[in-house]
């Protein structure tokens, strides 16, 4: 999902919180729709499920400082046209003065250009006033752009649009696209001015986070919260993947918190390779307790085993 979507769609609105929520509260907000709406609760339901994704999109925005910051910036701009980088003040720039000839794309995909091929300054403008040699026919200048993906879109892949200055242009992103790698475009940039070929568009692909998954190369990460009960005991349970449909998990009997639980093949897949989803177990500790639950614990205290789990850390601290 390119970024100019955000033009169209008000996350505020799709969340039901105001323009100034705080994290606690869009947090709040979010895990309530997500129990409403999430497919397990509602099976066959897509409705439901589309409900759900939309909800998820705008959480994963507007829980991140940055993304959020810079989508208030873009809808109050009122608009995503493409930015061509400007010179200092009020004066145009190098690029403002191509971006005029050229004229500028609509859309939420920013460009900037740079030097293509051999050509340099003084050839631009020495073929535009008549001053210098030729030099038989130059590359087209190379346009600089970046957009904007989700998670989900960044591991499948898919295929965008682009509103580049000389009309629209689709791109193909392939599958377990990085945050911050580059695709190059080939024959997509500006035309040539002799006759040579046509520049490359270069695209910087920016990956939005996701509110359960991280990417650890091919692996998929995420935390998974279980009960004391189920770490001490063992226990089998539910851990979401990237499809939808969670998958069971064994944690063995006296797992601690940060051990790192592996379900094969359901990472990042890819022409490098399909990694596999990293489960990292966070012990959970209850915050309220009922009097017969406080005294099963205080009875097991008195059993437990005598040891001091932060002998070994006294020692090493003290060399």
């Amino acid at each position: 999902m390119a970024s100019q979507d955000w033009l169209e769609k008000d996350f505020y609105q799709i969340l039901g919180v105001s323009k100034d929520a705080s994290d606690a509260e869009l947090k709040k907000t979010y895990r309530k729709l997500a129990r409403k709406y999430h497919p397990d609760s509602n099976p066959g339901d897509t409705a439901a499920e589309a409900r759900f994704k939309e909800i998820s999109e705008a959480y994963s925005v507007l829980s991140d400082p940055e993304q959020r910051a810079e989508y208030d910036q873009i809808r109050a701009m009122g608009a995503g046209g493409a930015r061509f980088t400007a010179g200092g003040g009020g004066a145009q720039g190098f690029e403002d003065v191509f971006g005029g000839m050229f004229g500028g794309g609509r859309g939420g995909t920013h460009f900037s250009y740079q030097q293509g091929g051999g050509q340099g300054f003084e050839d631009i403008f020495g073929g535009m006033f008549g001053g210098g040699a030729p030099r038989g026919p130059q590359p087209g200048r190379d346009i600089q752009a970046s957009t904007t993906l989700d998670f989900e879109t960044a591991v499948r892949g898919d295929t965008v649009t682009l509103q580049a200055p000389n009309g629209p242009v689709k791109v193909k992103i392939p599958a377990g696209v990085s945050d911050g790698q580059k695709i190059k475009v080939r024959g997509k940039g500006e035309p040539s001015p002799s006759g040579g070929p046509a520049g490359d568009i270069i695209l910087t692909i920016s990956v939005r986070k996701h509110p359960v998954f991280e990417r650890d190369g091919q692996n998929l990460r995420l935390k998974l919260p279980v009960t004391f009960s189920e770490a001490a005991l063992g226990a089998t349970v539910e851990v979401p993947t990237l499809e939808g449909a969670p998958v069971k998990l064994k944690v063995q009997p006296g797992t601690p918190s940060g051990r790192v639980l592996r379900v094969k093949g359901r990472g990042v897949k890819s022409a490098k390779g399909t990694g596999d989803l990293l489960a990292e177990v966070q012990v959970v500790v209850p915050s309220h307790l009922s009097d017969s639950a406080r005294e099963a614990l205080e009875a097991f205290r008195a059993v437990e085993p005598q040891e001091n789990p932060r002998e070994d850390l006294l020692a090493r601290s003290r060399g």
